[in-house]
């Protein structure tokens, strides 16, 4: 079951925010389908994370420039906004790259730092790190399209906290209940903006309905044939299946 706002997600508290909204619902399934091509999926996940980010940068802080207009030949004054946070982006590789070109759009000047992780036996592992020796952000966006059992994400969490930044903000297109209640208990301080919540993780901690493997979609290093319509036949699917328990027999 999935919920996208509403009632029951109020629970998680005032910090994390459950964006409800059609658009988005309709881009979700998209998203989710196995008929969605590795094209189709990279950018639909660039347009959900824009409709994500736009929610989650509007409480950075602003302050006030002096600029003039041209109207005809003359140059009226006026007062404008210019952010005033220092932003950096943080993708989690290799999936959170896909939502790196979207959020720059937003926050042109934010530098990105990467940071490369993995599961191994439901354990996260660091095997790439590239911050700077000195924090020099006011707020940091961690970036990953699906919040699983939230292990890898609290990690990273940690580490940019030792790091030393002051407030960290993490933007995902689903996340599991478990997994966002974990990030808030631990760290409740954070911040969260999420498209969807879906209920369920199986043995393995991946969650379900979910997106299935976001990298391998993003980049199109799938087992499958990316445009196999067999993939939404139930028959041919059981088939499908049958064949790869055959090779790894």
């Amino acid at each position: 079951m999935t919920e996208n706002g509403g009632e029951k997600t109020k629970d998680f508290g005032p910090n994390c925010k459950v964006v409800s909204h059609p658009v988005i619902d309709h881009k979700l399934a998209k998203l989710r389908s196995s008929s969605t091509t590795t094209a189709a999926f990279r950018a639909v996940l660039e347009e959900i994370t824009f409709l994500l980010g736009y929610e989650a940068t509007k409480d950075l802080k602003t302050k006030d420039v002096q600029l003039t207009v041209p109207v005809g030949h003359e140059h009226v004054e006026c007062t404008g906004k210019k952010v005033a946070d220092r932003v950096a982006l943080v993708p989690i590789l290799r999936s959170g790259l896909g939502m790196i070109d979207t959020m720059r759009q937003l926050v042109p000047k934010a530098p990105v730092h990467h940071i490369g992780m993995y599961r191994s036996h439901k354990m996260p592992v660091q095997y790439y790190q590239r911050l700077p020796r000195k924090c020099e952000c006011d707020i940091a966006y961690i970036l990953d399209p699906v919040i699983a059992t939230a292990s890898t994400i609290m990690s990273l969490i940690s580490i940019l906290k030792k790091w030393g930044v002051p407030k960290i903000h993490v933007i995902a297109v689903i996340g599991s209940r478990e997994g966002i209640r974990a990030i808030l208990t631990k760290f409740p301080e954070v911040v969260l903006t999420v498209g969807a919540v879906d209920e369920e993780l199986n043995e393995d901690g991946i969650l379900l309905p979910g997106l299935g493997d976001a990298g391998d979609r993003l980049f199109g290093t799938c087992l499958l044939e990316e445009d196999e319509e067999e993939l939404v036949h139930p028959s041919k699917r059981k088939r499908t299946l049958s064949n790869a328990d055959a090779y790894t027999s």
